[in-house]
């Protein structure tokens, strides 16, 4: 989820290699339950926002997002600090598993999210005014998840290979475009890992 009321640290990604298993998917987003725990089928719901200060509304200069997460370290079991400062980063990792049993090679890591953000009094501030950057593109590291900005409807992130693990920290910006009507705008934006 999004709320917007009228400095992004870096951040890391990487990925690893993991052992073949009975045919499964896991995803995280922000603060969520270990990569081990099977049964946890999901976590708390996190928050990006901020708040624009009242002399630079709609001025143009991008305003960093803040985050109610947590989570700094890898859910892969391993504690790596992939998100050094969650409260202005969120960590985003998704799996996929099989055995050679004629599964398909590869998942999808896809994010949705509405046309726009919604106020309590129906003014709307298009959700392409929200994008997120990461530390590690063009790093040569396989399978990061890249930086982007929401479209509106699903859009693709990444290709997890078989019994591939990817995790990497995003910092979220509001474009602060225009000038928009007073109020909290909020939207929730979905992330799913698929495998056919």
């Amino acid at each position: 989820m999004m709320l917007i009321a009228a400095g992004s640290p870096a951040a890391f990604g990487w990925s690893l290699s993991i052992n073949q298993a009975s045919r499964r998917v896991y995803l995280h987003v922000g603060n969520g339950a270990p990569a081990g725990n099977h049964s946890a089928t999901s976590g708390p719901i996190n928050v990006v926002r901020v708040t624009v200060p009242a002399n630079q509304v709609g001025n143009g200069v991008p305003q960093a997002m803040t985050s109610n997460s947590t989570q700094s370290t890898s859910l892969q079991g391993d504690n790596y600090l992939t998100c050094p400062t969650p409260s202005s980063q969120l960590l985003i990792g998704a799996s996929y598993q099989r055995n050679n049993n004629g599964a398909p090679a590869s998942a999808t890591l896809r994010v949705s999210s509405p046309p726009s953000l919604v106020n309590a009094t129906g003014d709307t501030i298009p959700i392409s005014e929200i994008s997120w950057t990461v530390a590690a593109p063009g790093s040569g590291l396989p399978n990061i998840i890249p930086a982007g900005t929401f479209n509106g409807g699903s859009q693709f992130l990444a290709t997890i290979p078989a019994n591939t693990y990817i995790e990497n920290c995003h910092s979220f910006r509001y474009a602060n475009s225009a000038v928009r009507g007073a109020g909290t705008y909020t939207a929730r934006v979905t992330y799913t890992v698929t495998s056919p």
